[in-house]
C-alpha cells in the first residue's frame, strides 16, 4: 500500500524537525489551512488524512482494522517512519489527538511532543469522571447520525464550530461533514464515542499540550483537567473561545499556546 495515496500525505516546509497535524472526526488536513502557513518557516510539516477522509484511499478502509483508534495510530507510525526526519512534535485535534497518544504508547519515544487540541480519552461520564454525556446521550447521538447524517451535520456544524460572526466557518465544516462519506461516518463516530482510552493514556512520559477551549460542547473544561493529572509532563492552556475547532475559529490564541509549548521544551530551533 502506498502510504501516500492511502492518506493523502502532503509536506510543506523545511526544518529539522518534523510537525505533523492530525485533524478530527468528519474532517480532512483542510481544517490546518490557517495553522499551516506559520509553523512551515521552522518546521518540515507534514499533513494527511485519517483512512476514510478527505482525499484519502477509501478502498483501504477495513471496517475490522479501524474498530478501534489503534489502525489510527498504526497509521500514524507509518507515516512518521516514511517521512518524518529528525524530532517529531503531533498536533492533534479530537480523536487524532488520542491517536497520536496511542501512536507513542504502541512506539515509545518516537514522538518528542505532543499538542492536543479538544482531545478526549472518554466521552462518556464515570463515576467520579466528567466525560461530557451519559451513555444514554452517547447511544442518542450515535442513533441520529445513524439515521439521518447529513441531518446531523447541518444542526451540528455551527454549534460545533461556535463562531457566529464568521458564519462561513460553520458553512464549512458542514461542507466537510457532508464530504465524508456517511457510512463511514457511521462506523467512526461509533468507535470514537464508545472508546475509553483513560488507562493506555496515564502516566504517559511525554511532554504533552493539553489546548481546550472554556466553552467546548463536546469536551468540557473538566476532561483537560483529568488529562493534565493523569499525564505527568503535560501543561493545560485555556483559550477563551467557544466552539471545538480553535484552530479554525482563533487560529492567533491557538498557535501562540503551541509556539509557547515547544519552546518551553526545546522543540523548535531558529
Amino acid at each position: 500500500m502506498n502510504l501516500q495515496k492511502r492518506n493523502n500525505v502532503q509536506i510543506a516546509g523545511d526544518g529539522s524537525a518534523t510537525l505533523i497535524l492530525s485533524h478530527g472526526f468528519g474532517c480532512d488536513q483542510s481544517m490546518w489551512k490557517l495553522l499551516l502557513p506559520h509553523f512551515i518557516k521552522r518546521f518540515r510539516v507534514i499533513t494527511y488524512d485519517l483512512v476514510g477522509a478527505g482525499q484519502s484511499d477509501l478502498s483501504a478502509y477495513d471496517r475490522e482494522k479501524y474498530a478501534s483508534l489503534w489502525g489510527y495510530a498504526s497509521d500514524l507510525n507509518e507515516i512518521i517512519d516514511e517521512y518524518a526526519t529528525g524530532p517529531v512534535v503531533v498536533v492533534a485535534h479530537s480523536v487524532s489527538a488520542m491517536i497520536a497518544a496511542l501512536a507513542q504508547v504502541q512506539r515509545p519515544g518516537r514522538i518528542a511532543g505532543l499538542a492536543m487540541i479538544g482531545g478526549s480519552p472518554c466521552y462518556i461520564d464515570s463515576g467520579t469522571y466528567t466525560g461530557g454525556f451519559s451513555l444514554d446521550e452517547v447511544h442518542e447521538l450515535l442513533a441520529t447520525i445513524d439515521e439521518n447524517y447529513l441531518g446531523w451535520s447541518s444542526t451540528m456544524a455551527p454549534v460545533l464550530m461556535g463562531a457566529p460572526e464568521q458564519p462561513a466557518l460553520a458553512e464549512e465544516l458542514h461542507g466537510s461533514f457532508c464530504r465524508t462519506d456517511a457510512q463511514i461516518a457511521r462506523h467512526f463516530a461509533r468507535v470514537i464515542y464508545l472508546s475509553d482510552h483513560r488507562q493506555d493514556l496515564a502516566g504517559l512520559p511525554i511532554p504533552t499540550l493539553i489546548l481546550q477551549c472554556t466553552g467546548d460542547p463536546v469536551v468540557p473544561v473538566a476532561v483537560g483537567e483529568y488529562l493534565h493529572s493523569i499525564l505527568p509532563d503535560s501543561q493545560l492552556t485555556l483559550i477563551d473561545n467557544m466552539g471545538h475547532f480553535p484552530q479554525l475559529s482563533a487560529p492567533s490564541a491557538c498557535s501562540a499556546a503551541i509556539d509557547a509549548f515547544l519552546t518551553q521544551y526545546g522543540l523548535v530551533h531558529g
